[in-house]
């Protein structure tokens, strides 16, 4: 499932994931599910037609991630593979980054963070650009949306009914989800 939240230039997206990691850490050799959320740019198209025709949007480049994830054999919320992405490169995510705060409470993490979008660019090397104040402030108004879709969606990985791996694909390469 995909939830998208758009603003003047950034976005939030969010899904669930199922994610066998090619090049695991020492460790953490399981499959992992989860939800995963990115920042991202949001880029308005011209209008394809008259003043009336619908506006193309894309939800563009990367900017921060973060991977609410679980180890996919242990038990439901624990959250032992919960890290976020500060830094990108392009379109690839830089190194995990566990910090116990985001493990502990993952959803309050994530808000405390999202609630600073200024600070976020920041930590991602773009400084307060390409948000402006009016993104910033959307965003936190958006905020207690934002936060139960992403509730839901660890809700409904918990009850089994998202988060699983593709079916008909080797474990070895699954990736299921969105982003």
């Amino acid at each position: 499932m995909l939830y998208a939240f758009g603003f003047e230039r950034t976005s939030v997206v969010l899904s669930d994931l199922y994610f066998v990691d090619p090049n695991p850490l020492k460790g953490q050799e399981s499959p992992e599910r989860g939800v995963r959320l990115e920042v991202r740019l949001l880029d308005r198209g011209e209008l394809k037609g008259s003043i009336y025709s619908a506006q193309p949007i894309e939800i563009g480049g990367l900017v921060w991630r973060v991977d609410l994830l679980e180890s996919a054999d242990g038990p439901p919320g624990s959250f032992d593979r919960t890290h976020h992405h500060p830094g990108v490169q392009g379109w690839e995510p830089g190194h995990r980054i566990f910090d116990p705060g985001l493990s502990a409470d993952p959803v309050g993490w994530l808000g405390a963070r999202l609630s600073d979008l200024e600070g976020v660019l920041e930590a991602a090397g773009m400084g307060g650009d390409p948000a402006d104040h009016g993104d910033a402030e959307s965003l936190r108004q958006c905020l207690p949306e934002i936060l139960a879709a992403v509730t839901r969606l660890l809700d409904r990985i918990r009850a089994g009914e998202l988060g699983q791996p593709p079916s008909g694909e080797p474990l070895a390469s699954a990736r299921a989800g969105w982003l």
